[in-house]
């Protein structure tokens, strides 16, 4: 570990918060997050790719370095159901899965965000079975995107220890009490070595802070019930209380982020841009695809085109009316899924944007594509297509409705 200096800009005046730089995995660094924040609860099973969490977590536990009483559960629904019960009796609860495991927590995920329980959870995106694959796509965030949870997406090993400290903050913020998920990818992110500077521990707890709940199972003289019946006479009520406080954690989350980057001088937000300012082709994202996307947009407008990229930090609650100002100035935009909507019009990313651009009278060409499912390798080959067929729409007017899957094998061989 090297000690470092991050520089960053306040009133015009450059300053420095201390930070120390160290090579580890995206999971290595999420564990090391969690050793500073040192939440009461952290109930997990191992999983690849999101073993390297939890393995490196308990050896923190077990090296005394933590007081977080770690539960080495009997399956995933088990996980989630003891941070359901650790959080509901007023504890800070951390839970980590992918793929299947998310899977096998589904029926508590709802229970989580319907007792407005602000679980973080540190989703290693996997594909789902069968066929049987552990490597990453976004099969199980897709699945998920409906349960009520606040969910972040990053796109490197550094953002996936920032997002670790931002959702704590976005979970506990009593204006949200959410669970918040942190969407790493798996492989591409989780098992990436890169550079990772990480805050001093004092500024992660100020930022992080304690958690105090307003309602406890524990309390002295608590009368709280949790998960009670909830028949016709109310169900639909709270339901709408739930949608209500997930929309409303979008100003959350912006300021979370906002109020870190004031404290580590990284920059993030909802969205993040490049190239956008003239660009008249769009590609649409999430996660770790940004250096490919980055380079074909760079090589694109090298050649003369005006290409620019768009990628979603925050996925639920989709914001809406800041993508839509965002894409506003594109003629042709090009959705990126890592998913199949099985049975679904389109895609699941190109859905959200096609509903956030509906409303435009001058609505842009849309057209879908599909990449690195199980693991597939993304190439900037892969990219570089997209753009083409996106310039070709541009140039006609015209684009297929047909979803473009990019690498997929043809006549036998994988496309460079």
């Amino acid at each position: 570990m090297v000690d470092t200096q991050d520089r960053k800009v306040k009133d015009g005046v450059a300053t420095s918060t201390p930070s120390t730089a160290m090579a580890v995995n995206g999971g290595e660094a999420i564990a090391y997050a969690l050793k500073q924040i040192e939440p009461e609860v952290v109930a997990a099973y191992p999983i690849t790719p999101q073993t390297l969490i939890i393995e490196k977590f308990a050896e923190y536990c077990a090296d005394g370095l933590v007081r977080t009483e770690y539960i080495n559960v009997e399956s995933e629904h088990a996980a989630l159901s003891a941070c359901v019960g650790a959080s509901a009796a007023g504890a800070r609860a951390i839970t980590a899965t992918a793929g299947p495991g998310l899977a096998l927590m589904f029926e508590m995920l709802g229970v989580a965000s319907g007792m407005r329980l602000p679980i973080v959870m540190h989703l290693c995106t996997r594909a789902l079975s069968a066929p049987l694959n552990i490597l990453g796509d976004y099969s199980d965030a897709m699945a998920m995107r409906e349960t009520g949870w606040v969910m972040l997406s990053g796109s490197s090993p550094q953002e996936a220890y920032d997002l670790a400290l931002v959702s704590q903050t976005i979970a506990e913020h009593p204006e949200v009490m959410l669970p918040t998920a942190n969407l790493v990818d798996g492989f591409m992110v989780t098992h990436a070595v890169e550079r990772v500077d990480v805050l001093p521990d004092d500024v992660v707890r100020e930022y992080v802070g304690e958690y105090e709940p307003e309602v406890s199972l524990l309390a002295e003289g608590s009368t709280a019930t949790y998960g009670a019946l909830d028949f016709r006479d109310y169900y639909f009520e709270h339901r709408r209380q739930q949608e209500e406080a997930l929309y409303a954690s979008q100003a959350v989350v912006e300021e979370a982020l906002k109020r870190f980057g004031e404290i580590s001088g990284r920059e993030h937000k909802i969205l993040e841009r490049y190239r956008m300012e003239d660009a008249e082709i769009a590609l649409v994202f999430m996660g770790s695809a940004e250096g490919q996307v980055h380079a074909a947009v760079d090589a694109a407008r090298d050649a003369g085109l005006k290409v620019g990229a768009l990628r979603i930090r925050l996925f639920r609650p989709f914001p809406t009316d800041a993508i839509a100002e965002a894409l506003s100035g594109a003629s042709v935009i090009g959705v990126m899924d890592r998913a199949i909507g099985f049975g679904s019009v389109d895609n699941p990313l190109l859905s959200d944007i096609k509903s956030a651009l509906w409303e435009r009278s001058d609505r842009p060409l849309t057209k879908g594509f599909v990449y690195g499912l199980g693991g597939r390798v993304v190439t900037l080959g892969q990219i570089k297509e997209a753009v083409e067929e996106l310039k070709a729409a541009l140039e006609t007017g015209e684009v297929s409705t047909n979803t473009t899957y990019l690498g997929l094998r043809q006549n036998g061989e994988i496309p460079a």
